[in-house]
């Protein structure tokens, strides 16, 4: 079975505290977390706070990377074209769907607006 994201990060969390030579509380200190906190990283817990996961990262010189994936269900993803919007429509032309009758004139607006 292939590892879970939680399951990689609490391998490299504690193999870095360990070649360290750092305990789980000395951890929890240096990053301003709880030893709890630690202790579920550790542990693989797939929901634990994002800063406090980035500070105990920071502290051990590990970064978090985003990557595009390469499974075949993402890179499907990029093959999509685009959705374009139709540069022919200006934002002062009126929908096409609503009668020209009912749509106001920007001077009947102004003229309105003058009006006491």
């Amino acid at each position: 079975m292939a590892a879970t994201f939680a399951d990689r990060v609490a391998d490299e969390v504690r193999g870095r505290r360990a070649s360290l030579r750092l305990s789980q509380q000395d951890l929890a200190d240096m990053a301003g977390v709880s030893e709890r906190f630690v202790r579920f990283v550790e542990q693989g817990k797939p929901s634990v706070q994002l800063d406090s996961l980035l500070a105990v990262l920071e502290t051990l010189g590990l970064e978090l990377r985003l990557g595009t994936r390469s499974r075949a269900a993402a890179r499907a993803l990029v093959s999509q074209p685009p959705t374009e919007i139709s540069s022919d429509a200006s934002l002062s032309d009126p929908p096409t769907d609503v009668p020209s009758s009912k749509v106001p004139s920007p001077d009947a607006a102004s003229e309105s607006s003058a009006r006491p």
